[in-house]
Order: C-alpha cells, then sequence, then structure tokens
C-alpha cells in the first residue's frame, strides 16, 4: 500500500505565489495586498472556500493573522468586535484595514482589490481614553464596593458558570480564579467594551480575558455555552443540588452510571440520613427561596428561640443580608445579650421547632471552640466551630389545601394539624406523581455565638463567600493576622483583637468599613 501524498505547503511568509484548491501554485497579482479572513461567525467552511477564491484570482489571504496582514475582512462582525480581536493579537495596529465582507466580494468579482468606500469599512465606536481610566479597582475584593447593580452581568455569568463547573469538579482553584475575575466586572462602574479597558486590572488571568474577549465579539462564551451543555455538567448539578452531596460523591455515582435522580432511586445506594432528606425533598430545597419566605421563617425561628430563652437574638445573614431578594437557603445568627446564656440553646429550640412540626430534618453539631486549647482564631479549616443545626424546614405555602389546612395560634405562628407525623414527611413519589402540598421545603441553618464573639460571626456568616475568603487573605498577607469567625488574633503581638461591630473588625484590619449591601463580589 503506497502511503498518501502529501500535500504540498506553501509558507505564509511568501509572498510571490499562493496556492489554490488543487494545491498548485497561483501568481500572486497583488503583493501589496495581504488578506486574512476572520473566521469569527463566518464560519470555517466558508472561510476556507472564500480564501481559496481569493488565492485563484491572484490575492494572498492568510491562513494565520500576522504582521504582513494589511486588510482584516469580517462578515457580521462590529467594528469594535474586530478591534477587540485585534488588540488581543497584536496590541492593536491602527495601519491595518477593517472591512466588510462586501469589499472581498466586489474584488472577487472585479479581479482586483477595489477602491475602499466608506461603506466598506466597519464602523469603530472610539472609547474615550477617559471613561477607560475608570476601570481602576484594588486588588482585595474587600477593598471594593460591589452592589447588586452589575453593569457586566453577561460576562460575569459566563466566568461564574466556569466557576461553578470547576468547583464540581473538584478543582477549587480554577474556580476561585473564575470568582475572583467575576468580581472584578461586578466592580465596574459601567459596561465593558474593550478589552482595553481592563489593561492593569488585577485578578483578570488569560483565561478569563480569553472568555470576556469571546463575549465581546460574538455576545456569549463559546466555552461556557459548551459547558452548560455537557452531559456531565448538568448531572453533577442534578446530583450536587441533593443536599448532603458534595462534588466528590456526585462524581462517584457518575462512574457508576448515575446521572439523573430516577437512576439514583433506582440503583439502590445506600444514602445516608441528610441524603435522603435531600433526595426526598429535591424539588423544594432547589427552588429560590424568596426574602418574604426568608421573613417568614424568621419570625418562626425568633418565636422559638424567644420562648425557650427570653431576651436571645436573632439575626438573618447571608445574602438576604446583603439586599438580596432570592436565595438557595436561608441563615440565622442567634446570640444573648450576657455572655454564656447562649449555651445549650440550640437543642432546646430544636425541641421546640420538631414539637410544632417545623423541621423535615436537622443535625445539629455541637460547639468545639470552647473545648480548643488554641484559641478561637486558630480553627483547623476556614469552617467556623459554632454550635449548629443544618435543616429542612417545612414553610406552609400562602395557597393551602382544606385537607391540611394549618392552623393560627395566639402568637402568629402556623402549626400543621397533628393529623402529619412530627416531621410532616411525605412518601418518595416520583416527580410526574407528586401532588401539590400546602407547604415547601427550605434549608435552614441556624448558628448560635456567644455575645464576645459576634460581631465575627455576623461578618463571616454575612458573605458573600468570595468576600470572606478576601478578607481572611488581607487580614493573614497585608497585616500579619487571622481572622475567622470567631475572632482576630494578631499574630505580631500575640494576642486577641476585641470587637464589638464589624465596623470595629474593619478598623483593626485598616479597612474602610464597607456595608452588608456593598459585599456581593
Amino acid at each position: 500500500m503506497e502511503p498518501l501524498k502529501r500535500r504540498k505547503l506553501v509558507s505564509s511568509l511568501a509572498g510571490s505565489t499562493g496556492t489554490d484548491s488543487s494545491g498548485d501554485n497561483v501568481p500572486t497579482k497583488f503583493p501589496q495586498v495581504v488578506l486574512f479572513l476572520l473566521e469569527r461567525k463566518m464560519g470555517s467552511s466558508r472561510r476556507t472556500f472564500l480564501s481559496q477564491l481569493g488565492r485563484k484570482k491572484g490575492f494572498q489571504v492568510e491562513e494565520a493573522f500576522s504582521e504582513r496582514v494589511t486588510h482584516i475582512v469580517s462578515e457580521n462582525n462590529s467594528g469594535n468586535e474586530v478591534r477587540s480581536w485585534l488588540n488581543s493579537q497584536d496590541g492593536g495596529r491602527a495601519a491595518v484595514h477593517l472591512l466588510d465582507i462586501s469589499w472581498y466580494t466586489e474584488s472577487m468579482r472585479a479581479g482586483r482589490p477595489v477602491q475602499i468606500l466608506d461603506r466598506h469599512k466597519l464602523q469603530e465606536q472610539q472609547i474615550n481614553e477617559a471613561e477607560a481610566m475608570v476601570f481602576s479597582v484594588p486588588n482585595y475584593a474587600c477593598q471594593r464596593r460591589t452592589t447588586l447593580e452589575n453593569h457586566n452581568a453577561v460576562l460575569t455569568d459566563a466566568l461564574s458558570l466556569l466557576a461553578e463547573n470547576a468547583e464540581l469538579e473538584d478543582e477549587d482553584g480554577r474556580g476561585v480564579a473564575f470568582r475572583r475575575a467575576a468580581a472584578v466586572l461586578k466592580a465596574l462602574p459601567k459596561p465593558v467594551t474593550s478589552l482595553t479597558q481592563l489593561r492593569g486590572l488585577p485578578c483578570l488571568g488569560e483565561h478569563s480575558l480569553r472568555v470576556i474577549q469571546d463575549v465581546l465579539e460574538t455576545g456569549s462564551s463559546s466555552e461556557a455555552e459548551s459547558t452548560k451543555q455537557s452531559e456531565r455538567f448538568k448531572a453533577l448539578k442534578v446530583l450536587t443540588g441533593i443536599f448532603g452531596v458534595g462534588p466528590k460523591t456526585a462524581a462517584w455515582w457518575i462512574r457508576h452510571g448515575i446521572n439523573t435522580l430516577h437512576q439514583l432511586r433506582a440503583s439502590g445506594h445506600t444514602l445516608n440520613r441528610a441524603q435522603q432528606a435531600g433526595l426526598e425533598h429535591y424539588d423544594g430545597v432547589n427552588r429560590p427561596v424568596t426574602k418574604a419566605e426568608a421573613d417568614a421563617i424568621g419570625e418562626i425561628v425568633e418565636t422559638a428561640v424567644t420562648s425557650v430563652l427570653p431576651g436571645a437574638q436573632v439575626t438573618l445573614t447571608g445574602g438576604f443580608r446583603r439586599g438580596k431578594l432570592t436565595g438557595h437557603d436561608v441563615d440565622f445568627l442567634i446570640t444573648h445579650p450576657e455572655e454564656g446564656r447562649e449555651e445549650g440553646l440550640m437543642p432546646k429550640v430544636v425541641s421546640w421547632l420538631e414539637s410544632q412540626g417545623f423541621l423535615l430534618y436537622q443535625k445539629t453539631t455541637r460547639n468545639s471552640y470552647l473545648e480548643s486549647k488554641d484559641g478561637p482564631a486558630r480553627p483547623a479549616s476556614n469552617m467556623d466551630r459554632f454550635e449548629r443545626c443544618f435543616s429542612i424546614f417545612k414553610l406552609a405555602e400562602d395557597e393551602r389545601r382544606e385537607t391540611k389546612q394549618p392552623e393560627t395560634r395566639t402568637d402568629g405562628v402556623t402549626r400543621l394539624r397533628a393529623s402529619e407525623d412530627a416531621c410532616g414527611r411525605q412518601p418518595a413519589l416520583s416527580q410526574a406523581d407528586e401532588e401539590p402540598k400546602p407547604w415547601r421545603a427550605v434549608r435552614v441553618d441556624l448558628v448560635v455565638s456567644p455575645i464576645s464573639q459576634f460581631a465575627f460571626a455576623l461578618l463571616g456568616w454575612t458573605g458573600s463567600k468570595l468576600f470572606e475568603r478576601e478578607l481572611r487573605r488581607w487580614a493573614g498577607y497585608e497585616k500579619t493576622m487571622s481572622l475567622s469567625s470567631h475572632a482576630l488574633y494578631d499574630n505580631k503581638q500575640s494576642r486577641y483583637l476585641k470587637a464589638t461591630s464589624e465596623e470595629e473588625i474593619f478598623a483593626h484590619l485598616g479597612l474602610e468599613y464597607v456595608p452588608p449591601s456593598e459585599r456581593n463580589a
């Protein structure tokens, strides 16, 4: 068997000849014109056809962009999109012509480069350099004020999706890199229209810049869209949506052919108590929680807490404290103005909630900071050591069915009728067969803190996750301190720094105070 003949290649630097579709050399008639066809929005097949047509007629058409190119031809791209692409290639040579495909087709018909008219030129919206200069942000997210008003949502959505995928693949480092890049864009006062506006900004690595460039040129990120449509990403999203299931467990299930809830139910795999509850109440737990629902749960929790410990205080934390209108769960921080009065509070609160039928699932962890010899500021991990209750809450819906109508007590708290069991559990039904319920399942975390640590706990449980990570990084690298949800420790002076408010913590760290509504990094 004879080996296939290699196609004869012509160097892109050759200027005297071109190669047509048959592989034969064609004399170059216009050596002063070097063309490059931009594939974006044109497509590879059409680009190949048009390139071969140009070479056949004696034009120099480069396969790869180089400094020899004098004319860039594109189809269905704006001047700013092409300029943005060009800037990413060589810093943006002003001498090159940015032309619409119409100039190319007219030149093909004429058999020569036609005169470049205004209608052939891609129109570029000039970027005011003074405006571009406002895109300057500090290195740390905890130094920035980031509200919920995001001027670059398309860009940050793409980066956030890639971050989520990295986290689902248990690649936290890559996930943090994308989160930091998205946080920088969220802090910008205006929409990004060109990569030139991002010069000198921190946390924008090569990968993130490629994603941003793709969105600026095409309106979306091909990588993010491909990730979103991948079967593995979909399976990881579904399986980690089960309360009590992390990326490693989900990946193990996927390796064993489990990609859906139906397959998991049919597999016979043994689930722990949290996973059983998460699977049973999957739809409710994965439905966004509204601020109104969070407030309703807050009233119930406050009633429970004050019933067993008068004078205790309950504070809504997490995204809702930062001003968000929806969330994935609801977090509450509980304390008492008298140090030590909070000890033993959590079991009593949980017992009250269970007796009233509000808990579908709960797991309480005891505090461990009281038993530690190395002090509350030095936990073994970023997780705090407060006494906590991870729960799935049973919240009555506004539209209740008569068969399970909750009755209202005089204190304004709704209680389910005694005909349901104490936890209100329903049999696990398939999604198609599941009947509408007069209640919904909501993820709720309860945390008890002593008053001496309340300011640190409030700061730590307010978020965002990246903002808190950056606060700890700032404390360690810039101030030689250790910050946790329990305390702030000065490593140089070997002592704890007291604080009764978040403002005092920021002051200790040498930072301008950032209110909760501006911590949405």
